[in-house]
């Protein structure tokens, strides 16, 4: 285990008890105890080594669902413009790490790991990362699926039981939310496409996205057109003290750009490692953008809108028509 990532085992201080091969009928604990710590250093360990070798083939050892999609196109991208690799990466490393862990039946299960990390936030402090960790059955590895970062380093306050384990949120019926986490995806692309609905809080992901959008779509010769989907990877929700929830879900947009007929277009270097086809003869573009996001959501009865917390994107091809 990483020298960072010693403090990790005692800060587990929420989690007891162990997986058994009943987890898909009782209540049980996501995680045990040693097994959170493993699964955050394992975590670390492979995104240095992808980021280092700067090989796509590794991502998928640590990572699954929305967070694979947007950072192996990343890793992707790199090794075109190093195929060498970076051996100058600078390593990501963990300390203060705690856990947060519901019971659940039936699988897949989940948990989130926090910890801080030596990254800069947006106001050059370290910023804390909250990862995501899902796994199908209990012979898979834990693999993380989401990533956050809040302001102030801190998520909304979770409900805890008598034990310390969080409620996980069901997807779908009996959600009590005034979305439903399965609906999520859905609802935030049809919002960005068309502007109508009044669930999400404005902000910079919500109205004031679409300002910026309409502010691009004219450019000197060239086009911008978006069109935003719901994504295919299942959602993560936690209840929250006050009865709302915090979720993770992903959306994928496509970004078409257009330039006059018979413009030589040209691909930025930074993506020319995900392009598909060639651009050559070609005055249109189309980007493809994964992007994951956690949200507040509040609780049906209570009122409110939801709240975009974080937004974690990138361009995972470029297809050339």
């Amino acid at each position: 285990m990483p020298a960072a990532l010693t403090s990790a085992a005692t800060a587990l201080v929420i989690l007891s008890g162990c997986m058994t091969v009943h987890g898909e009928r009782e209540m049980l604990p996501a995680v045990g105890k040693a097994e959170g710590a493993k699964a955050l250093a394992h975590f670390t360990d492979g995104y240095n080594k992808a980021n280092r070798q700067l090989d796509p083939a590794l991502n998928p050892a640590i990572e699954a669902g929305a967070l694979l999609a947007i950072d192996q196109a990343g890793v992707k991208a790199a090794h075109a413009l190093r195929p060498q690799g970076n051996p100058a990466f600078p390593p990501l490393e963990f300390k203060d790490a705690h856990f947060t862990v519901p019971k659940q039946a039936g699988w897949p299960k989940y948990f989130v790991a926090d910890a801080l990390s030596n990254r800069k936030g947006p106001d050059g402090s370290p910023s804390r990362w909250f990862l995501v960790f899902s796994r199908n059955g209990i012979d898979e590895k834990w693999r993380a699926v989401y990533f956050a970062t809040f302001d102030g380093n801190k998520a909304p306050e979770l409900k805890k039981d008598a034990d310390g384990y969080a409620e996980a949120v069901p997807a779908g019926g009996g959600s009590g939310l005034a979305v439903a986490p399965g609906k999520l995806s859905r609802t935030y692309a049809d919002y960005l496409n068309t502007g109508k609905g009044d669930a999400f809080a404005p902000g910079k992901n919500t109205d004031k996205l679409r300002a910026l959008r309409a502010k691009q779509a004219t450019q000197v010769g060239a086009r911008l057109q978006w069109e935003d989907q719901p994504a295919d990877y299942p959602p993560v929700a936690l209840r929250t003290a006050d009865g709302g929830a915090l979720v993770f879900f992903s959306t994928v947009y496509h970004t078409q750009k257009t330039w006059f007929q018979g413009a030589k277009i040209t691909v930025p270097a930074s993506l020319q490692g995900i392009v598909e086809g060639s651009p050559k003869g070609s005055n249109r573009l189309t980007f493809t953008t994964v992007s994951g996001q956690a949200v507040k959501v509040p609780a049906e009865d209570a009122g409110g809108k939801i709240q975009m917390l974080s937004r974690n994107e990138r361009i995972t091809s470029v297809r050339a028509q």
